[in-house]
């Protein structure tokens, strides 16, 4: 079968290579110069699979309150809103309670935990290097209500048979060693002792290179105008190139997927959340983290890659503007030297950068087929596009080659939202 996937993101080219394995003849359209540049390319390094939570839970309306007007805030809205981000927050909101919670968490952790084992048999299988680190994910708490909060977590962890730890400060200690310095800051942490962190781009080029090597095509500096369609089938993708015709079409865009399908009468929630990360390399490596953190109260993520620690967070709510600002810059710099200050010394000129993660309101991503019978979606993973990218490609490629998907799909498609 022949099948067209529309990006080449982490998780474009994840589709595309479990296609290609089945058999399908693929070709990846990309508007970039090569893959993995746009999100992908400097995220936080994160393999969350047991960590995987929606952003929307109870207690976050009052916490977004406190959020905009703390000096290290880890939540930025652009005063003039727009009806794009007024119907974001809107959604976010109908999903804070403690049932809308469970139902998603529980989603986004069977992807994740389908996507660990998917990753664990592509490293078996090629054996590249892409600075993987099994060292485990540490949430750092700072607060006794944050240690408190970590127990609705728990049992959604024990259904999916999620190994962790629940520690004291001591225990953080014992799993990041150079916390030593900082352990008056800390109440304690839960330690996902599966968890990972690695490269996505050094990954994403390695596995493009393979998809290569199995006959799929990469058209880069491809942008599309719009997608054709008759009735209930698309009949092609145009252009600044040309047109492209397929059997299947895989719209795997990221944010701008929901702009791209609105023609069609598909109206995706999947919204632009600007995200900021710093590269910095290691002065001292034991005063550095041996693996990667999640500070809950800042929500930033810290993760030791090769040589380098990487800082990634903030949430800024900015519509599809990129532009750098100082707050991404200030608020990852100062998490990082409040709980690693030994750990840096040079900051290189090119640190900062920022890409828009495609966000839904429930957290959960979009996976699976729409109203039209040969297109389906791979998109909104939100700031857990890395950890989900292996699951999503396998779901998507099952329902392409008519196959029952290895796990449950029940609400991860499109139709959830009607």
């Amino acid at each position: 079968m022949k099948v067209i996937v529309a990006g080449s993101g982490i998780i474009g080219i994840a589709s595309a290579y479990y296609l290609a394995k089945a058999g399908h003849e693929v070709t990846v359209i990309e508007q970039e110069s090569e893959s993995a540049l746009g999100t992908s390319f400097a995220n936080a390094g994160q393999l969350s699979y047991g960590m995987s939570s929606p952003w929307a839970g109870p207690g976050i309306p009052i916490k977004a309150m406190k959020w905009l007007v703390a000096k290290y805030a880890p939540l930025v809205i652009n005063p003039k809103l727009t009806w794009l981000t007024i119907k974001f927050l809107f959604k976010i909101l109908k999903n804070c309670t403690a049932g809308r919670y469970k139902i998603n968490k529980s989603r986004m952790v069977r992807i994740s935990q389908y996507s660990k084992q998917a990753i664990a048999e592509v490293v078996k299988e090629h054996g590249f290097d892409f600075e993987l680190r099994s060292h485990g994910l540490l949430q750092v708490f700072r607060t006794q209500a944050q240690l408190e909060a970590a127990q609705k977590d728990m049992a959604v962890l024990d259904a999916y048979q999620v190994k962790y730890q629940k520690l004291d400060v001591a225990g953080c200690i014992e799993a990041e060693p150079a916390l030593v310095h900082v352990k008056d800051k800390l109440t304690g942490g839960l330690r996902y002792l599966e968890d990972q962190s690695a490269n996505c781009f050094l990954f994403a080029s390695h596995l493009t290179q393979v998809c290569k090597a199995m006959g799929v095509k990469f058209d880069f500096n491809v942008s599309i105008e719009k997608i054709k369609f008759d009735r209930q089938k698309v009949t092609g993708i145009q252009t600044d190139k040309g047109d492209y015709t397929a059997d299947k079409y895989v719209i795997a865009l990221g944010s701008d997927s929901a702009d791209v399908l609105s023609p069609l009468g598909i109206h995706l929630p999947v919204y632009p959340v600007k995200g900021y990360s710093i590269t910095m390399p290691v002065k001292r490596d034991l005063d550095a983290p041996q693996g990667t953190l999640m500070d809950e109260t800042y929500k930033v993520a810290i993760t030791r890659l090769g040589d380098f620690v990487r800082v990634a967070g903030i949430a800024e709510l900015t519509g599809y503007d990129k532009t750098l600002s100082a707050s991404g810059d200030r608020i990852t710099q100062f998490v990082l030297k409040d709980l690693f200050p030994k750990a840096v010394e040079q900051v290189p000129d090119d640190h900062l950068w920022a890409g828009l993660r495609p966000m839904t309101p429930d957290g959960t991503p979009i996976i699976g087929k729409t109203p039209y019978n040969n297109l389906l979606l791979n998109t909104g993973h939100g700031t857990l596009g890395w950890t989900m990218s292996l699951g999503s490609g396998k779901i998507i490629n099952s329902i392409v080659s008519g196959e029952t998907p290895e796990i449950d799909i029940e609400g991860l498609d499109m139709f959830r939202y009607q």
